[in-house]
C-alpha cells in the first residue's frame, strides 16, 4: 500500500534523526581532531568550530615508524580477506550444489564456529602459534583474522550460491561449457554482491581487531594500526588531538575499500545472467 503524506513526512523525520544520531560520534571525532589542545580541554566547547588547526595531523603523522605500521596493518588485512572469499567461496560451492552425506552436520558446525566467542580461542591460538614458530610474526595475524572470518564467509556466499539458479549453469553446459567454465562464466558474476557483503566485513573485522596485534607482536616494527592507535595514551596523559586525528587516518582505507566495492553491490545481481 502506497503511505500517505504524513506517514512518508514522519518516516523520513525518524530516518533523519537516526542518520544524525549514527553519523554525530564521526563528526564529534573529525570536528575534535582540528581543534588546539587548549580548545579540546576548554570547557566552553562549540559544537561548529571557528578556527582550525592541523597540528594533530602533523602529530600523528609524525610517530615513529606509521608508514610501517600502515603497511603491515595492509598486509595481514587484505591477505585474510582474500584467503577467506577463496576459501569461503570453494567450500560454499559444494555445500550448496552437492547432496553428501554429513552436508548439514558441517553446516551447523560452521554455525557454531562463528558463534564461538574469539576469546575462548585466545589462549589455544597462541599455544598454537608458539608451537608452530609463529609468534611475533605477521602471518600469525593474517592466520588468525583467516580464521575467525572464513565461517561467516562461508555461511553468507552458502546463502547468495542457494539463492543462484543451478538452471543457469545447465543451459550454459548445454551450450558447450564445461561445468568449470559454466561456473566461472554465470555463477561467478551473479556472486559478486555476496562477495563484496562478505569481504566488507572480513575487511572491518581484521582492520579493526586490537587484542590479537597486541599480545601477539612484541617487535615494534611488526606492530598494526591499532597497536598505534593506543600509543597516544601513556601513563601520564592522553593526547586527545593526537588520538581524534590518527582515528581519522585510521579510517580513511576502510572508507576506501568501501567506495571502491560499493558499486558492485548492485550491479553484480544482474551480471552473467542468460536470457530467456
Amino acid at each position: 500500500m502506497r503511505k500517505s503524506l504524513p506517514q512518508r513526512i514522519a518516516l523520513s523525520v525518524v530516518g533523519v534523526v537516526v542518520a544524525l544520531l549514527i553519523l554525530f560520534p564521526t563528526y564529534w571525532m573529525f570536528v575534535t581532531s582540528l581543534r588546539t589542545p587548549g580548545e579540546i580541554l576548554s570547557p566552553k566547547y562549540d559544537l561548529i568550530p571557528t578556527s582550525f588547526s592541523f597540528g594533530n595531523f602533523a602529530t600523528a603523522l609524525g610517530k615513529d615508524n606509521f608508514p610501517t605500521y600502515l603497511m603491515n596493518s595492509l598486509i595481514v588485512t587484505v591477505g585474510s580477506v582474500l584467503c577467506a572469499l577463496v576459501a569461503g567461496t570453494l567450500a560454499a560451492i559444494p555445500l550448496s550444489r552437492l547432496r553428501f552425506t554429513g552436508r548439514k552436520g558441517f553446516l551447523v558446525l560452521v554455525m557454531v564456529a562463528q558463534l564461538a566467542p574469539v576469546s575462548a580461542l585466545f589462549i589455544p591460538l597462541f599455544l598454537l602459534m608458539r608451537d608452530a614458530g609463529l609468534l611475533n610474526t605477521l602471518p600469525s595475524l593474517l592466520l588468525i583474522y583467516f580464521a575467525t572470518t572464513l565461517p561467516f564467509t562461508v555461511w553468507m556466499l552458502y546463502g547468495f550460491v542457494n539463492g543462484i539458479p543451478y538452471e543457469l549453469e545447465e543451459a550454459a553446459m548445454i551450450d558447450g561449457c564445461s561445468q568449470t567454465g559454466a561456473f566461472r562464466r554465470v555463477t561467478l558474476p551473479l556472486l559478486g554482491p555476496g562477495l563484496v557483503t562478505t569481504s566488507v566485513f572480513s575487511f572491518i573485522t581484521a582492520w579493526n581487531e586490537y587484542l590479537f596485534a597486541l599480545v601477539f607482536i612484541q617487535d615494534k616494527p611488526k606492530e598494526t594500526l591499532p597497536v598505534w592507535l593506543a600509543s597516544f595514551r601513556t601513563a601520564f596523559a592522553t593526547d586527545w588531538g593526537g588520538v581524534m586525528a590518527a582515528s581519522v587516518i585510521y579510517a580513511i582505507p576502510a572508507l576506501i575499500f568501501f567506495l571502491l566495492v560499493q558499486r558492485k553491490l548492485v550491479s553484480g545481481a544482474t551480471a552473467g545472467a542468460v536470457k530467456g
